[in-house]
């Protein structure tokens, strides 16, 4: 059972598992990996977790999977970024780091892949089918970059479509 204030909005939704690790990401491009086990709330009010600046909202909040080395990160800019998870810290409460650069918008959407098996996402319509990009060298910089223009046939919405 959960008490939301009036403003608030649920952004995801799952179990939650003491050995799983979340990837936390906000609208600004800041964010961090963080154990479940030390960021469950037992009380009422719950717990704030992420530290978010003025303007910015919670947008990533997903489970990393195992096996999971890389983060793809792109942005309302429709900039795509690939760099290494270890790369990000791991953090009980904070904002954390800059996942990509933006100089107009903010992020769209992030996510962890093991990337010997490269980067899925969902095809458009109907047909249920997903893509996968094996060769990820040019969108594979460091944390913090601008990125570069995704693959030919990523979605327009700039989801990964989990």
């Amino acid at each position: 059972m959960i008490d939301l204030e009036g403003d608030a909005t649920v952004v995801a939704l799952m179990p939650a598992r003491p050995a799983d690790k979340l990837l936390l990401a906000a609208t600004d491009g800041k964010g961090f990996v963080a154990q479940v086990a030390e960021i469950v709330a037992e009380t009422r009010k719950g717990r704030q977790v992420v530290n978010l600046r003025a303007g910015a909202k919670l947008r990533v909040a997903s489970t990393i999977g195992t096996g999971h080395d890389y983060v793809a990160a792109i942005g309302d800019n429709r900039k795509l970024v690939v760099f290494p998870l270890a790369e990000l810290p791991e953090m009980s409460r904070g904002q954390g780091a800059q996942l990509q650069r933006y100089r107009d918008g903010g992020l769209s959407d992030a996510v962890t892949f093991h990337f010997a098996d490269g980067l899925s996402w969902a095809m458009g319509g109907e047909s249920g089918r997903t893509r996968t990009e094996s060769d990820l060298n040019p969108w594979r910089v460091a944390r913090g970059a601008a990125g570069r223009m995704p693959p030919q046939g990523f979605p327009r919405d700039n989801r990964f479509g989990r």
